[in-house]
């Protein structure tokens, strides 16, 4: 039996940095270990820290996920001094919180992960001229479009966020700029301009007959907009079966307003059933950090200076009752029940064929709800609620979806203080290493088994397994 060992990184089109160490068995990946090669000590920062700088801190932790790092840190702040937003401040910290997480998933798919389909290992494949004319990196007409229809809708973050990255427009009590009846007008403007654009290029079609597709069958037979070259693509690579999953997701659920999320939270492991925030935990045997496995409420960050041989990864190894799952789009649209992405799943879990289909599904399906929430926009009504000021002890968490999955903060308050300030990000999930009885990450597990040929330094479809997980790096460790 021939044996191997392969590093793979660092990775480029990948947010932040990234080695995968693969041991390589007959022509396959036969075990994963992957590596946050970067300490950055943000939970650290924030230690001793008056608890409302943890809104103008925690956002700067990435420059993509700006956002849903901003929204996490106002509902911790909001639980633990006891206030909740405005209804009308809610509708709009989800529309700014949608338009970057829809901004995110089109610029995964054109520019991160589409791309590696113009590699010249696919000249011959009679799709492959497609592919570089509408993916090819600088050359592309599909990446030209999508960066200008992404700039068309990150307009409504000029006007509601004030500015993106790092905005503070998101606070406790809802949000700092209340839109006035020209900025609903202009916001509905931007959104139908980029209903224009998913609709012509993306899908090819009417988005509510691509968020209709109930079956896998269904959708391999799309055909229509870039969507379809995707589709096609997937089917003759056998994209379905590559890094599958284990079947187990979680959501946090995603934009919260008056009456419930707009996408459900739970957990899905063969069938839907409500989540228990408590019995989430970071492992820290294989992670450069020190200390016992505990809950993020009484977690610590501590760097092992020694770096122990035990521990290959500066990444926590996070776990719901013990056990891995796997976050993202993919994990939002099983929990929130749609057919098409438990038809994805259905049997051994989602590959990577589920977890794009399912970034385009959600792509449809934001835009259709953004829509309605400009619908119910009340400019004459209050988007902002005063609290009482931060306690002397408290704690708080804020359970949110970035476009990469399930994100939370927990804070604990004393003295006025911030006394902890710990973080999930959902790269922390998918790509965190084995735990102390030796269980994998999701995309460690999901790389065992992927073929590599002979002499590939750089194998394709290991790459194709690690996009479909849409890593943000510079989230992961903190």
């Amino acid at each position: 039996m021939s044996e191997t060992r392969l590093v793979v990184g660092p990775f480029n089109r990948v947010e932040g940095d990234l080695e995968v160490h693969l041991e390589l068995s007959e022509g396959a990946v036969a075990s994963a270990r992957v590596n946050a090669p970067l300490y950055r000590g943000f939970e650290r920062m924030l230690e001793g820290k008056d608890p409302r700088d943890a809104l103008t801190i925690t956002p700067r932790i990435c420059g993509i996920c700006s956002i849903s790092q901003s929204v996490a840190a106002a509902f911790a702040l909001g639980e633990a001094i006891g206030l909740r937003p405005a209804p009308q401040g809610a509708l709009v910290a989800a529309l700014i919180h949608a338009v970057e997480n829809a901004a995110d998933h089109l610029t995964h798919f054109n520019l991160f992960f589409m791309p590696d389909f113009c590699r010249p290992a696919y000249e011959g494949r009679p799709w492959a001229a497609q592919a570089v004319a509408r993916f090819a990196p600088g050359a592309g007409g599909a990446a030209r479009a999508a960066v200008e229809a992404r700039a068309e809708l990150m307009h409504i973050l000029g006007m509601l966020a004030g500015k993106w990255p790092h905005t503070l427009a998101v606070q406790p009590g809802g949000v700092t700029r209340a839109p006035g009846p020209r900025e609903v007008v202009r916001i509905g403007a931007h959104l139908r301009a980029f209903r224009r654009y998913l609709e012509t290029v993306v899908f090819g079609a009417p988005l509510e007959a691509f968020v209709a597709l109930e079956t896998a069958e269904a959708a391999a037979a799309w055909g229509a907009g870039d969507a379809g070259v995707f589709f096609e693509i997937a089917a003759d690579l056998g994209l379905a079966d590559l890094g599958r999953g284990a079947g187990r997701y979680l959501s946090f659920g995603a934009y919260p307003l008056e009456e419930g999320h707009v996408f459900a939270s739970g957990l899905w492991e063969g069938g839907a059933r409500e989540f228990d925030a408590s019995a989430i935990s970071e492992d820290l045997s294989h992670a450069w950090m020190l200390g016992p496995a505990r809950h993020p409420f009484e977690g610590e960050t501590r760097p092992d200076e020694e770096m122990r041989a035990a521990a290959y990864s500066w990444c926590k190894a996070p776990r719901l009752g013990g056990a891995p799952v796997e976050v993202g789009a993919l994990a939002r649209q099983v929990v929130d029940g749609h057919p098409l992405a438990r038809a994805l799943v259905a049997g051994a879990g989602g590959g990577v064929m589920a977890r794009v289909a399912a970034r385009l599904l959600e792509l449809a399906r934001l835009q259709i709800e953004m829509e309605r929430i400009v619908a119910r926009l009340e400019p004459s009504a209050r988007f902002m609620l005063r609290g009482g000021g931060v306690p002397e002890a408290g704690r708080g968490a804020g359970l949110v979806e970035a476009a990469r999955g399930a994100l939370g903060h927990w804070l604990r308050i004393e003295r006025g203080k911030i006394a902890s300030y710990q973080i999930i990000a959902p790269t922390t999930w998918n790509f965190s290493p084995r735990d102390a009885r030796g269980g994998p990450g999701p995309l460690e597990a999901a790389l065992v088994g992927v073929s590599v040929a002979p002499g590939e330094a750089v194998p394709v479809a290991v790459q194709h397994v690690v996009r479909s997980f849409d890593p943000c790096m510079v989230c992961t460790v903190h």
